[in-house]
Parts: structure tokens; sequence; C-alpha cells
């Protein structure tokens, strides 16, 4: 491996775990759902300051496979939260040259959410100055078991020898395939888990975990991870020249 590879640390790509909306809300006597709304308002200052750090590529991850066993009014709110952001976003996020798109499986969505979230993609599609990934419904043992479901159809069908079924031919069939591999990954809130998010992406991610809440999350903040992440020796295996 190159040096210049081992030593690489420009956080390209970003990902967010954005955790804790609801301890924020709860911890000042209000409904959990005035908490997303405010972790709604952080994401729109975190997209508009991302390009000013040297990101490309943000991911966000806004609503998980496992998030439905919440409360039937929780999940209701949220998915309307969803089809207001992109209602109320899609022509500023146009307008500053962003490009958006989906991750995770849309089947079990709303065909209302599933039309906006076609839409907004189809509306941005030719944007360059940074691609906004949304996870929705998303939950990386799901997109490993669906992109394998996709290489056993192609090699059933004829379509792939099982001796061509390898790292590369899994990765085409990922929900993130034209997306690179997040260099870093930040979990807001004080919690440490990954909790099932772009597993086989984050490899060799680096981590942060902040105790920060995402509502209170400031541009700032960010801007102070991104300077630590420049700090980090990023190896991928290898080990450093003398």
């Amino acid at each position: 491996m190159a040096a210049k590879d081992i030593t690489a640390r420009q956080a390209t790509h970003v990902a967010i775990i954005m955790d804790g909306n609801g301890r924020w809300a709860t911890s000042r006597g209000w409904p959990r759902l005035v908490g997303h709304r405010r972790g709604a308002n952080r994401v729109r200052a975190i997209v508009r300051a991302a390009p000013g750090f040297g990101i490309r590529y943000l991911t966000i991850f806004a609503f998980s496979t496992e998030n439905w066993k919440r409360s039937t009014e929780e999940v209701i709110g949220l998915m309307a939260l969803f089809a207001r952001y992109i209602r109320n976003e899609a022509d500023k996020l146009d307008e500053a040259g962003v490009r958006v798109n989906f991750i995770g499986s849309r089947d079990r969505l709303d065909p209302n959410i599933q039309n906006l979230m076609a839409g907004i993609e189809q509306k941005t599609r030719t944007n360059d100055r940074l691609v906004l990934t949304i996870a929705i419904n998303y939950g990386g043992r799901d997109e490993i078991v669906r992109a394998a479901r996709r290489l056993a159809s192609d090699v059933a069908g004829g379509k792939l020898q099982p001796g061509d079924v390898d790292e590369a031919a899994l990765e085409a069939r990922l929900d993130t395939a034209d997306l690179p591999d997040p260099d870093l990954i930040i979990r807001t809130s004080g919690e440490t888990r990954t909790s099932n998010f772009l597993l086989w992406q984050s490899a060799y991610a680096e981590y942060e975990f902040t105790e920060t809440l995402w509502p209170d999350f400031t541009a700032e903040e960010l801007g102070r991870i991104i300077n630590r992440f420049g700090r980090r020796e990023r190896r991928f295996g290898g080990v450093l020249s003398a």
C-alpha cells in the first residue's frame, strides 16, 4: 500500500449516527417528536457547513430497520417529518449544489414518501458540491443480506460464476455502490455502539463518539472533530515507514 494511502487524513466522506433527539426533548419535559424536529433543523445546519470542512460526501442515519419497534405515534411522526423535510428542503438543496440519495429498503415505506424520495433524487442528480446520503429503513445486516441475494440470483441465472464472487462483486450490489467508504463516523449522545450502521463500509473508518446530543451538535463541533481526525494516522492494515 502506498504511503500516501496510509497517511491520508482528509475526511472526504463523513457519516453520522444522529442520536439523542428523544433524550434531548424528554430532558426538557417535551414530547420526543419535538427533539426529532430540532434534530431535522440540525441536519440543515450541518449540511450547509460540511463543504467548508472539505467534506464531499455526508451520510446520515435517519431511521433504522430496528426503529419500527418504537411507538406507533413516534414512527408516524418521524415519517411525517421525513416527508416535510424533503418537501421543504428540495429546492434549497438543489440550489446549494447538493445531490441527495437514499439507502435502505424502500418496500416498507409509504408510497408517498417513496415518491418524494425519488423526486428529490431526480431533481438533484447532477449536483456535485456535496453528496448527501440519507439512510432510511436501513440496517447494515439487512443491506448485506439483500446484496447476497442479488449475488445468488445472478449466479443462479448464469450471469455470474461462483468463482467470480469476491469483495468487489458484493460491494457492487450494496446500497452504497456509488459511494466511497466513509473516512470518519461520528456518533452523538455518548453512546459507543455502531448500531448496525455501514457494517461493510466502515471496516477501516475512524470513529468519534461525542457526548453532545444531536440537536445540540454544531458546525463548530464538527470542525473540531475534523481537525482531530486530521491528526490521526490511518494505516489500513499497513505500517508507516520510518
